[in-house]
């Protein structure tokens, strides 16, 4: 087998990561730039990784505000968990920065923190592991969130650490 080179992400220094909001990479469908982002929520090989129920509700909680925002909701591509557990990617059409979706995410996580009700599609006609939600913990990880990189712009936590 011909040697791979290493995706984008597999490059970063995951030792020198914190949570924060990071540009993983940009790619092109045409003349269209779509913006990936990395919501890192949790220190990776740090600290704990978020446990199942709890991704599974910011999923559903992030993917359905998201794609009800007014402003952002024809630049929304995909919301949904890294493999690890340690965040989310957010790909956004256009060309765009970390500082330009500051204030959405930030919504997005206060929504999350406000949220009170039944989790949207956690029904079983609407999702295929619908009860493995837990809107406790999600909401744990929101005011973490919040609180470590969402009180204020940290230049620290906007670009990847070299």
């Amino acid at each position: 087998m011909k040697k791979m080179e290493k995706i984008a992400s597999f490059t970063i220094d995951h030792l020198k990561l914190q949570t924060g909001i990071y540009v993983s990479r940009k790619d092109y469908v045409g003349d269209q730039v779509i913006t990936t982002f990395d919501l890192r929520i949790t220190r990776p090989n740090t600290e704990p990784v978020m446990d199942n129920p709890a991704v599974h509700a910011l999923e559903h909680l992030g993917a359905t505000f998201l794609r009800n925002h007014p402003q952002w909701k024809d630049q929304v591509i995909y919301f949904g968990p890294m493999g690890c557990r340690t965040g989310f990617y957010l790909l956004l059409a256009g060309d765009l920065a970390s500082d330009d979706i500051f204030d959405l995410v930030k919504e997005m996580f206060a929504f999350v923190l406000d949220f009170d009700g039944p989790i949207p599609g956690a029904s079983p006609k609407d999702c295929g592991n619908y009860l493995d939600m837990n809107l406790s913990m999600a909401k744990y990880y929101a005011r973490k969130y919040m609180d470590e990189v969402l009180k204020e712009k940290q230049p620290e936590r906007m670009v990847y650490p070299q």
